[in-house]
């Protein structure tokens, strides 16, 4: 999820009427926006160690090996097999592979193993936002992130000193971050040009390993 902070001035929909400006998107080309992509190399995303999901999986295959190995054993030694194998072994030869209850099982056990083969290719951690290795350091010597929702405070808080801001919004994606503003003086398209500098060169300062595209817009404030 991407992170959101928003100070409380009434209506928070973003309008689509004239009184409003829009940056085109991206951030400002500026010295510390250079700088920030020159003062580092970019970092992977951090991976999840997962340990929950590997937990459970490995107690039920645990479990499900120990209860077959002492059924496997039980009939070597002379004794009958347990009664639910024998019954899952029944079923299996004589259900047809239409039936309901075979389908069911079936669209289960692809769920869980879909779900298990997602969480081994996705990174997880989505809260963190990678950031820029220092020059000189070697590969996964030295590796930041950042808390989304920490980036988006540090935005807002950038944004609302802008002066004409009265309110503003900031959401911190992977890819974007989003600011929607309320101004109540100044000329609009003034306050999106200084905000559009502002945000640019925050984000760059915040040192993200990919530098997101920036989207800004502002609106005025209703009155009373």
């Amino acid at each position: 999820m991407s992170a959101n902070t928003w100070r409380p001035t009434g209506d928070s929909g973003p309008p689509s009427d004239p009184g409003e400006a829009a940056s085109p998107g991206g951030p400002p080309d500026t010295g510390a926006t250079n700088a920030a992509r020159e003062s580092g190399r970019s970092s992977h995303r951090f991976w999840s160690a997962r340990r929950i999901p590997a937990t459970i999986v490995a107690l039920l295959s645990v479990a499900a090996t120990g209860l077959l190995l002492y059924d496997v054993v039980s009939v070597r030694v002379g004794r009958p097999g347990m009664r639910w194998r024998r019954q899952l072994a029944d079923e299996l030869a004589t259900r047809p592979l239409d039936d309901v209850w075979v389908i069911v099982g079936a669209a289960v056990a692809m769920a869980l193993g879909l779900w298990l083969f997602l969480l081994a290719v996705t990174p997880g951690l989505r809260r963190l936002l990678p950031m820029r290795q220092p020059i000189g350091s070697r590969e996964g010597e030295v590796r930041a992130g950042l808390d989304r929702r920490a980036a988006a405070l540090i935005l807002r808080d950038r944004a609302v000193r802008v002066p004409g801001v009265e309110s503003a919004r900031v959401d911190v994606g992977r890819r974007k971050v989003k600011a929607r503003a309320k101004s109540h003086f100044r000329a609009l398209e003034e306050v999106r040009a200084d905000l559009d500098a502002t945000l640019g060169e925050a984000v760059a300062a915040l040192g993200p390993s990919r530098q997101p595209t920036l989207s800004v817009r502002v609106r005025r404030s209703k009155k009373g």
